[in-house]
């Protein structure tokens, strides 16, 4: 067991860095890309219902935004710490928070199944949902809540299997909810003719198999095996979920609230017609994104372990070459997007108002989407350190700082077009913030390489 625990610690050390994060971020990638592709296949087998059917599942997505955003905030909050901790050579600490955090998560994930199902029909009126709407959407959204507890649970084997370095298996765990996920989906909604109510059941039952594919495998080789007895929901463990993990509770909890916001402007607007294909350019954007999280996520345990090592100038280097790369991925498929917009909506759902709403969106978003590479980057290098309050002002800034001022103001003064462009305007502002955040740890990463080579 001490040759395995070394042989991970020099990997994660020793290793050059563009091969580091180039073979933990594949696995990630893949596993991101699923993720949102299967997050995406609801969405387009509805659409070969209706479009009020497209216009509900896009609505749910706050809810299911939320779910994440618990299950990445126990996830990432105690990953961060497992895995400083074994960096700094503290396997005790590690093995406790790695329980512990999985315990808060089904506690939590148990909450909202509960909490959310009593107040179902109120929450769908604040959603958004129409006249015309709101029983699918009641319907899709009382079967998603009751996979929070899986749901979040699978958010935290998962991350925690990544920042230990094992980025192969949390891939293959998403990869079985996805294949399940996307057989079932044809077969409940069309074959079985069960609609939006399939559709929930598809996502849940392959969150579900998720959940267990990744239980069995943290409980494997040389990952950190979770017990019962490791469980200690004291102070210390709940401040370092928090601190570690409030940045992605925020990233995720305000994409909920933009995304509500941005529904019920566009359904203010634009009727069911502007939810569809708001919706539709809310999951392709999810799917362009998913592949540079992956990346960042491949970059996430190189950062931490070896910022909890003291090797800061890998932290460093490690920043520069997946802001890098990240960019140029996203200018090569926000080409794409633009020019291709009618096209990529139009698969969703073939429908004239829906892909003419979409398509400017969809275009707008496209045109500054290579932004996000340093803003998720400098977000996930200040998370890995433990950086809580400027990973959170930074995590919070695309979608809430600014998204949510913009979508209280714009839609008064330019109609659709000022819901179409928010999140590009949202994006802008997040991007002259992050500047200031990423220079001054850079800057304090390079003063701490000098002094200790000195």
């Amino acid at each position: 067991m001490k040759l395995k625990a070394m042989s991970r610690r020099e990997m994660l050390t020793e290793t050059p860095i563009p091969e580091l994060i180039t073979k933990l971020s594949i696995p990630t990638i893949l596993g991101m890309m699923v993720t949102a592709f299967y997050n995406s296949a609801d969405t387009y087998f509805v659409g070969k219902i209706s479009t009020e059917a497209t216009a509900a599942v896009g609505l749910v997505f706050s809810v299911m935004a939320i779910i994440q955003a618990i299950g990445f905030m126990c996830g990432h909050g105690s990953g961060n710490y497992l895995s400083r901790m074994l960096g700094a050579g503290e396997k005790r600490e590690a093995d406790e928070m790695a329980s512990t955090g999985f315990a808060i998560s089904l506690i939590l994930g148990l909450v909202v199944a509960v909490v959310g199902n009593i107040f179902a029909s109120r929450l769908v009126v604040w959603l958004g949902a129409t006249a015309t709407t709101q029983a699918e959407t009641e319907t899709y959204m009382r079967i998603i809540l009751m996979g929070a507890p899986f749901m979040m649970g699978q958010f935290v084997v998962n991350n925690q299997l990544r920042f230990q370095g094992n980025a192969v298996y949390s891939m293959i765990g998403l990869m079985f909810g996805a294949v399940i996920n996307v057989i079932l989906d044809p077969l409940l909604i069309l074959y079985f003719d069960l609609g939006v109510k399939g559709a929930a059941i598809a996502t849940v039952i392959g969150q579900m198999t998720s959940f267990t594919a990744l239980i069995i495998g943290s409980s494997r080789g040389e990952n950190i095996h979770m017990h019962i007895r490791n469980v200690h929901i004291n102070f210390h463990y709940i401040f370092e979920v928090i601190n570690g993990g409030a940045p992605s509770l925020l990233r995720q909890g305000m994409a909920a609230l933009s995304t509500l916001l941005l529904n019920n402007y566009a359904g203010k607007l634009g009727g069911d017609p502007a939810i569809a294909g708001m919706s539709i350019v809310t999951r392709v954007m999810l799917m362009m994104s998913a592949a540079l999280i992956g990346f960042g996520q491949g970059y996430q345990p190189v950062c931490s372990f070896n910022y909890g090592a003291g090797l800061k100038s890998r932290v460093r280097e490690g920043y520069f070459f997946v802001v890098r790369w990240g960019f140029i991925f996203l200018l090569a498929v926000g080409v794409i997007c633009f020019v291709f917009a009618p096209d990529i909506v139009g698969w969703f759902r073939d429908d004239p108002n829906v892909i003419k709403v979409g398509t400017v969106a969809l275009r707008c978003q496209a045109a500054v989407v290579p932004l996000s590479a340093p803003i998720v980057m400098t977000n996930m290098m200040l998370q890995s350190m433990g950086r809580g309050l400027k990973a959170s002002i930074m995590a919070s800034a695309r979608n809430g700082l600014f998204f949510i001022p913009l979508i209280l103001i714009l839609p008064h003064f330019l109609g659709i077009l000022g819901v179409q462009i928010t999140q590009t305007c949202a994006d802008v502002l997040a991007f002259l913030l992050c500047i200031p955040m990423a220079l001054t740890e850079l800057k304090l990463l390079k003063n701490d390489t000098q002094i200790a080579v000195d």
